[in-house]
């Protein structure tokens, strides 16, 4: 075997690793994988025999590649006047719902949930990456404070500051996908129903919908944010005539659900759960960003 076949199999064995840590990053499937062929790329032009930790390299350069593409989408976030901004939903992992056991817990364990990445994406650039590299990724402050340049313990500052905004932010979701079911199939018969009490009683009181559309879709289809649980029912009851097409997934490692009519998805929806009622709702509509998910249309 030549040596740059080597140093390949080597690197797809931080593939899988690299991809998490840049999706956390960058909340995009599409950014994520090219952060990962980039980071291939430097890995390529580098003597690989000085390099004493692989892993740790690895991360490090795939954390400094996402800090370089959050500092210049911060710059051309500032001049967009989009409501896409505000309603920014990530990029959404789905699989299919085939069974609830432990096995499957196992299988998505290490999955994002989708209010964390919204959260993440509030953070500044600097502060997202001692966040995800150090609480995330047990990586040292020593080796992330090269990649923000500042010291151990400024970077140190930078994780703490961060975690404060997440704890503040994020609800505690229900782990047990089961009780999510449960949740989700009475949301769904509520909207299939047009029952607008059944749906309020789903939902949160201060429950958030976000809804990225894309920069085209105008109306009552746009982009928005919508908190409240009577609004956020209204909403649900405007597009009931969607929920008999609504087809339950995984997605990012909760249950959610998959619109998808004539075979792709027409907008994929996420869900926080908590307590037995609907905390968050976070719809992708984005017609080029829905072209780029993994779908292959299985629900079990």
């Amino acid at each position: 075997m030549d040596t740059t076949q080597a140093l390949a199999d080597r690197f797809e064995e931080h593939r899988g690793h690299l991809r998490a840590v840049a999706y956390r990053m960058l909340g995009s499937l599409a950014e994520a994988e090219d952060a990962v062929q980039e980071t291939w790329l430097k890995l390529s032009r580098t003597d690989s025999d000085a390099i004493e930790n692989l892993g740790g390299w690895l991360t490090t350069v795939t954390g400094r590649v996402c800090l370089d593409l959050l500092r210049s989408g911060a710059a051309r976030r500032e001049e967009l006047i989009d409501d896409r901004v505000d309603a920014f939903v990530p990029d959404l992992e789905l699989r299919p719902l085939s069974r609830l056991d432990p096995e499957q817990e196992v299988l998505h364990a290490d999955s994002v949930g989708v209010a964390l990445l919204v959260v993440l994406e509030n953070l500044e650039p600097d502060e997202r990456l001692a966040f995800v590299l150090h609480d995330m990724f047990a990586v040292p402050f020593d080796d992330i404070a090269p990649i923000v340049d500042r010291t151990s313990a400024a970077t140190r500052q930078l994780a703490s500051r961060a975690r404060r905004r997440v704890r503040g932010a994020e609800p505690a979701a229900e782990p047990d996908l089961g009780r999510q079911k449960q949740v989700l199939d009475a949301f769904l018969a509520a909207s299939r129903a047009g029952d607008f009490e059944a749906l309020v009683g789903v939902l949160h009181p201060d429950v958030t919908l976000r809804v990225d559309a894309g920069a085209l879709m105008r109306g009552l289809a746009a982009s928005k944010v919508v908190q409240g649980a009577k609004t956020v029912a209204e909403q649900a009851l405007m597009f009931s005539r969607f929920a008999g097409s609504a087809r339950p997934m995984l997605v990012n490692g909760t249950v959610g659900l998959v619109n998808a009519p004539e075979g792709g998805p027409k907008s994929v929806m996420a869900l926080t759960i908590a307590d037995g009622r609907i905390t968050g709702m976070y719809i992708l509509a984005d017609p080029e960003r829905l072209e780029r998910l993994d779908f292959d249309g299985r629900t079990g």
